[in-house]
Protein backbone atom coordinates (compact mmCIF):
# COMPACT_ATOMS: atom_id res chain seq x y z
CA UNK A 1 0.00 0.00 0.00
CA UNK A 2 0.98 3.63 -0.46
CA UNK A 3 0.98 5.27 2.98
CA UNK A 4 1.31 8.95 3.87
CA UNK A 5 2.80 9.49 7.34
CA UNK A 6 2.36 12.97 8.86
CA UNK A 7 4.53 12.94 11.99
CA UNK A 8 6.99 15.57 13.28
CA UNK A 9 8.94 13.30 15.66
CA UNK A 10 11.87 12.20 13.45
CA UNK A 11 12.70 9.12 15.51
CA UNK A 12 9.13 7.83 15.58
CA UNK A 13 8.67 8.67 11.91
CA UNK A 14 11.79 6.68 11.02
CA UNK A 15 10.59 3.67 13.03
CA UNK A 16 7.17 3.70 11.38
CA UNK A 17 8.54 4.35 7.90
CA UNK A 18 11.15 1.60 8.12
CA UNK A 19 8.82 -0.90 9.80
CA UNK A 20 5.99 -0.46 7.32
CA UNK A 21 8.44 -0.35 4.44
CA UNK A 22 9.90 -3.71 5.46
CA UNK A 23 6.36 -5.12 5.19
CA UNK A 24 6.08 -4.17 1.53
CA UNK A 25 4.48 -0.76 1.88
CA UNK A 26 5.57 2.47 0.23
CA UNK A 27 5.74 5.23 2.86
CA UNK A 28 6.02 8.96 2.19
CA UNK A 29 6.63 11.17 5.21
CA UNK A 30 5.67 14.77 5.97
CA UNK A 31 6.37 16.64 9.19
CA UNK A 32 3.98 19.60 9.01
CA UNK A 33 0.30 20.30 8.38
CA UNK A 34 1.16 22.20 5.20
CA UNK A 35 3.27 19.40 3.73
CA UNK A 36 0.75 16.77 4.83
CA UNK A 37 -2.12 18.63 3.18
CA UNK A 38 -0.22 19.02 -0.08
CA UNK A 39 0.72 15.36 -0.27
CA UNK A 40 -2.70 14.11 0.83
CA UNK A 41 -4.44 16.11 -1.89
CA UNK A 42 -2.35 14.39 -4.53
CA UNK A 43 -4.84 11.56 -3.86
CA UNK A 44 -2.35 8.78 -4.54
CA UNK A 45 -2.10 7.19 -1.08
CA UNK A 46 -4.16 4.34 0.36
CA UNK A 47 -3.80 5.23 4.06
CA UNK A 48 -2.92 8.40 5.98
CA UNK A 49 -1.28 8.08 9.40
CA UNK A 50 -1.74 11.47 11.04
CA UNK A 51 -0.22 12.81 14.25
CA UNK A 52 -2.34 15.34 16.14
CA UNK A 53 0.41 17.57 17.53
CA UNK A 54 2.24 19.16 14.57
CA UNK A 55 4.50 22.25 14.61
CA UNK A 56 2.30 24.41 12.38
CA UNK A 57 -1.17 23.31 13.47
CA UNK A 58 -3.41 20.50 14.64
CA UNK A 59 -3.93 17.13 13.05
CA UNK A 60 -7.59 17.52 13.99
CA UNK A 61 -7.87 20.57 11.75
CA UNK A 62 -5.97 18.89 8.91
CA UNK A 63 -8.26 15.87 9.09
CA UNK A 64 -11.34 18.09 9.02
CA UNK A 65 -9.97 20.08 6.05
CA UNK A 66 -9.20 16.93 4.05
CA UNK A 67 -12.71 15.57 4.61
CA UNK A 68 -14.24 18.95 3.68
CA UNK A 69 -12.24 18.82 0.44
CA UNK A 70 -13.82 15.45 -0.40
CA UNK A 71 -10.82 13.22 0.38
CA UNK A 72 -12.05 9.77 1.45
CA UNK A 73 -8.66 8.14 2.15
CA UNK A 74 -8.75 6.23 5.46
CA UNK A 75 -7.05 8.19 8.25
CA UNK A 76 -5.44 6.69 11.37
CA UNK A 77 -4.75 9.34 14.00
CA UNK A 78 -1.80 9.11 16.41
CA UNK A 79 -1.66 11.07 19.64
CA UNK A 80 -0.16 11.12 23.11
CA UNK A 81 -3.51 12.28 24.48
CA UNK A 82 -5.49 9.62 26.29
CA UNK A 83 -8.81 11.30 27.05
CA UNK A 84 -12.02 9.88 25.66
CA UNK A 85 -12.96 13.39 24.53
CA UNK A 86 -9.90 13.60 22.26
CA UNK A 87 -10.61 10.20 20.74
CA UNK A 88 -14.23 11.16 20.10
CA UNK A 89 -13.15 14.49 18.60
CA UNK A 90 -10.81 12.69 16.21
CA UNK A 91 -13.63 10.50 14.96
CA UNK A 92 -15.95 13.50 14.69
CA UNK A 93 -13.60 15.37 12.37
CA UNK A 94 -13.38 12.37 10.04
CA UNK A 95 -10.72 9.96 11.31
CA UNK A 96 -11.36 6.26 10.72
CA UNK A 97 -9.29 4.96 13.62
CA UNK A 98 -7.29 6.21 16.59
CA UNK A 99 -4.09 4.96 18.25
CA UNK A 100 -2.65 6.39 21.47
CA UNK A 101 1.12 6.71 22.01
CA UNK A 102 3.02 4.76 23.13
CA UNK A 103 1.74 1.83 21.12
CA UNK A 104 2.93 -1.61 20.13
CA UNK A 105 4.14 -1.57 16.53
CA UNK A 106 2.25 -4.79 15.85
CA UNK A 107 -0.99 -2.99 16.72
CA UNK A 108 -0.17 -0.19 14.28
CA UNK A 109 0.47 -2.76 11.56
CA UNK A 110 -2.83 -4.51 12.31
CA UNK A 111 -4.81 -1.27 12.25
CA UNK A 112 -3.20 -0.15 8.99
CA UNK A 113 -3.99 -3.52 7.41
CA UNK A 114 -7.60 -3.32 8.59
CA UNK A 115 -8.03 0.14 7.10
CA UNK A 116 -6.45 -1.05 3.87
CA UNK A 117 -9.00 -3.85 3.58
CA UNK A 118 -11.84 -1.34 3.94
CA UNK A 119 -10.63 0.96 1.18
CA UNK A 120 -12.12 0.27 -2.25
CA UNK A 121 -9.50 -0.37 -4.88
CA UNK A 122 -10.60 2.31 -7.31
CA UNK A 123 -7.27 3.34 -8.77
CA UNK A 124 -6.36 1.46 -11.96
CA UNK A 125 -3.24 -0.67 -11.85
CA UNK A 126 -2.40 0.25 -15.45
CA UNK A 127 -2.47 3.75 -16.88
CA UNK A 128 -2.45 4.13 -20.67
CA UNK A 129 -1.60 7.43 -22.32
CA UNK A 130 -1.44 7.23 -26.10
CA UNK A 131 0.97 4.32 -26.72
CA UNK A 132 2.56 4.50 -23.27
CA UNK A 133 1.63 1.81 -20.73
CA UNK A 134 2.46 2.31 -17.05
CA UNK A 135 1.80 -0.50 -14.57
CA UNK A 136 1.78 1.22 -11.19
CA UNK A 137 1.97 -2.03 -9.24
CA UNK A 138 4.68 -3.93 -11.09
CA UNK A 139 6.45 -0.75 -12.32
CA UNK A 140 6.58 -2.22 -15.83
CA UNK A 141 6.64 0.58 -18.42
CA UNK A 142 6.55 0.35 -22.18
CA UNK A 143 5.91 2.64 -25.12
CA UNK A 144 4.94 1.38 -28.54
CA UNK A 145 6.02 -2.09 -27.44
CA UNK A 146 9.45 -0.94 -26.24
CA UNK A 147 10.30 -1.66 -22.60
CA UNK A 148 11.50 1.33 -20.58
CA UNK A 149 13.65 1.13 -17.46
CA UNK A 150 13.42 3.97 -14.94
CA UNK A 151 15.27 4.86 -11.76
CA UNK A 152 13.26 5.17 -8.53
CA UNK A 153 13.05 8.97 -8.85
CA UNK A 154 12.11 8.80 -12.53
CA UNK A 155 9.33 6.34 -11.71
CA UNK A 156 8.09 8.53 -8.84
CA UNK A 157 7.84 11.43 -11.29
CA UNK A 158 6.06 9.32 -13.91
CA UNK A 159 3.75 7.90 -11.22
CA UNK A 160 2.76 11.45 -10.26
CA UNK A 161 2.16 12.42 -13.89
CA UNK A 162 0.11 9.24 -14.46
CA UNK A 163 -2.19 10.27 -11.61
CA UNK A 164 -2.75 13.71 -13.14
CA UNK A 165 -3.11 13.04 -16.86
CA UNK A 166 -4.27 16.16 -18.69
CA UNK A 167 -3.95 18.37 -15.61
CA UNK A 168 -1.64 21.33 -15.13
CA UNK A 169 0.62 20.53 -12.16
CA UNK A 170 3.03 22.89 -10.43
CA UNK A 171 6.65 22.46 -9.42
CA UNK A 172 5.58 22.44 -5.76
CA UNK A 173 3.12 19.59 -6.32
CA UNK A 174 5.73 17.50 -8.13
CA UNK A 175 8.53 18.09 -5.64
CA UNK A 176 6.21 17.28 -2.72
CA UNK A 177 5.59 13.85 -4.25
CA UNK A 178 9.11 13.02 -5.44
CA UNK A 179 11.21 14.49 -2.62
CA UNK A 180 10.90 14.97 1.12
CA UNK A 181 10.36 18.16 3.11
CA UNK A 182 14.08 18.97 3.08
CA UNK A 183 14.21 19.40 -0.71
CA UNK A 184 15.42 22.83 -1.82
CA UNK A 185 12.77 24.13 -4.29
CA UNK A 186 15.22 26.62 -5.79
CA UNK A 187 17.58 24.02 -7.25
CA UNK A 188 17.25 22.73 -10.80
CA UNK A 189 17.06 19.04 -9.88
CA UNK A 190 13.41 18.87 -10.99
CA UNK A 191 14.29 20.14 -14.45
CA UNK A 192 17.14 17.64 -14.65
CA UNK A 193 14.81 14.79 -13.65
CA UNK A 194 12.19 15.83 -16.19
CA UNK A 195 14.82 15.98 -18.95
CA UNK A 196 15.91 12.45 -18.03
CA UNK A 197 12.33 11.17 -18.11
CA UNK A 198 11.69 12.92 -21.44
CA UNK A 199 14.70 11.21 -22.96
CA UNK A 200 13.30 7.83 -21.99
CA UNK A 201 9.61 8.22 -22.89
CA UNK A 202 9.49 11.02 -25.50
CA UNK A 203 12.73 10.94 -27.50
CA UNK A 204 12.23 9.21 -30.83
CA UNK A 205 8.44 9.70 -30.82
CA UNK A 206 6.57 12.36 -32.81
CA UNK A 207 3.88 12.55 -30.13
CA UNK A 208 5.32 14.13 -26.99
CA UNK A 209 3.71 13.41 -23.61
CA UNK A 210 5.50 15.80 -21.21
CA UNK A 211 4.69 19.45 -21.86
CA UNK A 212 6.18 22.50 -20.15
CA UNK A 213 3.76 25.36 -19.55
CA UNK A 214 5.90 28.42 -18.90
CA UNK A 215 4.94 30.15 -15.68
CA UNK A 216 2.39 27.47 -14.79
CA UNK A 217 4.10 24.09 -14.53
CA UNK A 218 3.73 20.92 -16.56
CA UNK A 219 1.06 18.85 -18.25
CA UNK A 220 1.26 15.13 -19.00
CA UNK A 221 -0.79 13.71 -21.84
CA UNK A 222 -1.16 13.33 -25.57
Amino acid sequence: MHILLVEDDPMLAAVIENGLGERGNSVVAASTVAAGRLRAMEKNCDIIILDIGLPDGSGFDLCRDLRAAGLDTPILMLTARESVQDRVHGLEVGADDYLTKPFAFSELVARVAALGRRRPQLAPAIVKVADLNVNLRTRFISRAGRDITLTAKEFALLEFFAGHVGEVVTRAQITAHVWDDNHDPFTNVLEVLIRRLRRKIDDGFDLKLIHTLRGAGYRFGA
